[in-house]
Parts: structure tokens; sequence; C-alpha cells
């Protein structure tokens, strides 16, 4: 169990902070980047379970909620495993694995197949939920890419890049269910619609 007894301890006023293990890094190192970029997403999904449970109560949107309480605690268990160099490894330490990425495609493949094939890209928004699970899928994929920039220059989890990637899809699909399954809308791509005079309202 972790136990933090103070907020703040004025080790990183001068650019520098610890990884799990004690070792000092600039705070701008590609994995303190990495890690930082897992926690901006999963406080994205914060903000996608609390408009989601503003929707009307019902066992799809409890259960999406489930679905996303899930994510949030692996990416906290990923932000640890990131944080922690390979040789400061720990006895007991939880990393993420096949299995992960296995339930991940399972959520995938069910939620999928209660939507209508794709005709077009979908622009972000539609709605609240959907919009916040579409910026939160754009973080995934630069999560992923420092991810796969980090793993040239040091050893990270063999399933770290499979996981994000993955989570990435699975952010995109959880978006086209809400607008199909909670009420939000969906909004397409229209190549080369040019833009008109309709917006001079005043």
């Amino acid at each position: 169990m972790v136990r933090i007894n103070r907020v703040y301890t004025r080790k990183g006023d001068r650019g520098n902070t610890s990884l799990v293990g004690g070792r000092s890094v600039p705070k701008d190192d590609p994995r303190v980047e990495s890690y930082g970029t897992v926690d901006e997403l999963n406080c994205v999904l914060g903000i996608v379970r609390c408009y989601n449970g503003e929707k009307p109560a019902s066992a799809r949107r409890d259960g999406f909620d489930k679905i996303l309480q899930a994510i949030q605690q692996r990416l906290f268990d990923l932000g640890s495993e990131l944080a922690t160099l390979p040789e400061d490894r720990y006895e007991g330490q939880v990393t993420v694995g096949e299995a992960d990425v296995r339930w991940l495609e399972q959520v995938i493949d069910t939620m999928n197949a209660e939507l209508q094939p794709l005709q077009s890209f979908i622009l972000p928004g539609g709605g609240t939920v959907s919009a916040f699970l579409h910026q939160a899928r754009a973080v995934c994929r630069r999560a992923e890419r420092i991810a796969v920039g980090l793993a040239r220059e040091q050893e990270i989890g063999a399933q770290v890049v499979p996981y994000l990637n993955r989570l990435s899809d699975a952010l995109f699909v959880f978006s086209r269910w809400v607008a199909a399954t909670l009420g939000e809308r969906e909004v397409l791509w229209e190549p080369g619609v040019a833009a008109d005079d309709s917006w001079k309202l005043w």
C-alpha cells in the first residue's frame, strides 16, 4: 500500500525527479515523459467517467463505467511499470501482460459487434462523453508513440506498446458505442466540404 505523508518535497525544484527505486533523472527524460503521458490519459478517462455518470441510469452505462474503471486501474499499474528501471523491478510488482491485451480485444469485439460498419472517418465531438473519448484516444496514441521511442533507447515491458495500441483502438470503439447506445451523435468526416457564409448570423 502506498502511503503519502507529504505533498511537496522541494526535491524537484532543480528539474529532477526520482523513479521507482530512487534513481534521479531529469523531468524531461523519455521515461518520465512516457509515464507522465499515461497519467494524462488517465485524467481524461476520469473526465469521461464523470460525464458518463450523468447519463440516465442503465445497465449499459454502469457496465461501461466498470470497463473504464478497470482501464484506469491498469493505467496506474502501467505508469508504475514505466517509472521503474529494469534493474529496480521488485518482487510482486504488477506489470501489463498479454492477458490485459486480450481483455481489451474482447471488449472491443463485443462492443464493435453492436455497431454499424464504418462508412467514413469520424470528427471528434458529437457529445460530451464521445468528445472526451476522442481526446483520450489522441492522448493514448501519443503515449504509444513516446513508448515506442523509449523502447529504442531503454528496456520496457514487452506488452506496454501492444496494450497502448489496443487501448487506442478501444477508445475509438467506445466513442462509437456511446453514440449508438447512450444517445450521443456521431459526426462523420465529409472530404472536401467547402466553407461557406452560413456562419454569418449577425
